[in-house]
């Protein structure tokens, strides 16, 4: 076995275990090898990126900037540098699909031409490239691995490209910075207005899933926001079960029964440690 997925596989368990203990939580073992598995492609289809890597989680800080209000407030942010001879290539890693990346591509210009302002600019250093890395899975990736179809995945694995080049440009730098500043402002003033029902309900550019299932469901402040509860109760799912079981977002019995099979022997596995 190489000697680099032998250490993946072994920091893949130390990292599971560390989780299970903080959460009392655990896998089914088909999902767990399922994760793994996706942690050891990922690493085959980048592992020439990643060995020329030469700096790895790089912190930029844009310090000393003002909101219109008059506010201080900083960008930080980091990023891996590659630096091969006379060639100096910026990365971002993403967890976001690569779909919705090229779909949504003007955030992550903001956000990488700032990062770009901070290395050349203020750091006097030279930059040929910025990039975003994707590492969630293309579907076509996900359905091989689902199928256990290896002439499938070694096809989809060929034609995904985790690499989504961003455009370096100057000029967008200073209206990033400045809508930066109007949501510090918000923050500070308390202003949080949440979307409309009818964003919620509008499906969100590079996916098939609705604003209120990526966005609304994942938030923090959802159980006390008057959108999260009219999208709760007027979507499918909430017209065709009891409102309040979709509201408190509990476990279906399928995912109860998942819930018990890996957790059944936790107690065991934490007296013998």
């Amino acid at each position: 076995m190489d000697k680099i997925e032998e250490r993946i596989r072994e920091l893949f368990e130390r990292n599971y275990h560390l989780l299970r203990m903080e959460g009392g939580h655990a896998l089914t073992e088909d999902v767990k090898e399922l994760a793994l598995n996706e942690v050891l492609l990922y690493w085959r289809k980048l592992k020439d990126l990643a060995q020329r890597i030469t700096d790895v989680e790089i912190r930029l800080s844009l310090p000393n900037q003002k909101t219109p209000k008059g506010r201080a407030f900083s960008i930080d942010g980091v990023v891996d540098i590659v630096q091969e001879g006379d060639s100096t290539k910026m990365y971002d890693v993403k967890t976001h699909e690569i779909e919705y990346i090229k779909e949504n591509l003007a955030l992550y210009e903001e956000q990488l031409n700032v990062y770009a302002y901070v290395w050349q600019e203020l750091r006097q250093n030279v930059l040929n490239l910025t990039a975003v890395i994707s590492t969630a899975f293309p579907r076509q990736v996900k359905a091989a691995l689902r199928e256990n179809d290896s002439e499938k995945l070694q096809k989809a694995v060929e034609e995904w490209d985790p690499l989504i080049p961003i455009t370096i440009d100057r000029q967008k730098v200073d209206e990033t910075i400045r809508k930066f500043g109007e949501i510090v402002d918000c923050i500070e003033d308390g202003i949080f207005h949440p979307a409309s029902v009818e964003d919620a309900f509008q499906k969100v550019k590079g996916t098939n899933q609705l604003f209120g299932t990526i966005i609304c469901r994942n938030c923090d402040g959802r159980f006390s926001c008057s959108t999260y509860r009219k999208y709760a109760k007027n979507s499918a799912r909430g017209k065709h079960r009891e409102f309040m079981k979709y509201f408190k977002n509990t476990l279906d019995r399928d995912e109860q029964e998942d819930w018990l099979d890996s957790n059944s022997n936790f107690e065991n596995e934490e007296t013998e440690l």
